[in-house]
């Protein structure tokens, strides 16, 4: 089982064994993301992901990682490393996981949550309109978030989101 993953520059040849994951689309790039995944044991292997690297997060409690890159969000499990899902032109900047193993992910304007497939992503509902939106650290199950208002960008907020009842919060403006 893979324990550890992180973004790492292109490896030398026979550095690592190496994984490609890829999908044949006219609009990939021509980037690539190298990701060093560890396991129980400390063996160590290298998945390549198409698309310049963003963001990666392990699940212990569902088993499953997500990888960030430009061209793809990457779902893969835990156990084994095989590819379990894929979504195509990602428009995401943030990505973490919550204290009960669900995934948060955030594009500039919008908070969602994944909790079974990427595919069926679940909007969390905020009391002000975000801009540039900002992952910060956890704490006692609640995220940090840093943001502008959407359209006052004078007005940097810090909210706080409640992984108990999804819930957004503004703690200070």
């Amino acid at each position: 089982m893979i324990e550890t993953c992180e973004i790492i520059g292109q490896p030398y040849s026979g550095e690592y064994d190496e994984i490609l994951f890829d999908n044949e689309n006219a609009w990939n790039s021509s980037h690539w993301s190298y990701i060093k995944f560890t396991d129980a044991e400390f063996k160590e292997w290298c998945g390549v992901f198409r698309g310049f690297p963003k963001k990666i997060a392990i699940s212990k409690i569902r088993k499953e990682i997500i990888i960030l890159t430009t061209d793809y969000l990457w779902k893969i499990n835990q156990e084994d490393g095989k590819l379990l899902e894929i979504e195509d032109q990602p428009h995401y900047k943030e990505l973490t996981v919550s204290p009960n193993g669900d995934f948060i992910i955030a594009d500039c304007y919008n908070i969602s949550r994944i909790s079974d497939s990427i595919k069926n992503k679940i909007e969390i509902k905020s009391p002000i309109q975000m801009d540039m939106i900002k992952f910060r650290k956890w704490h006692d199950g609640k995220l940090t978030i840093e943001c502008d208002e959407f359209a006052n960008w004078e007005n940097h907020l810090l909210l706080e989101l409640d992984s108990k009842n999804w819930k957004i919060e503004v703690k200070r403006t």
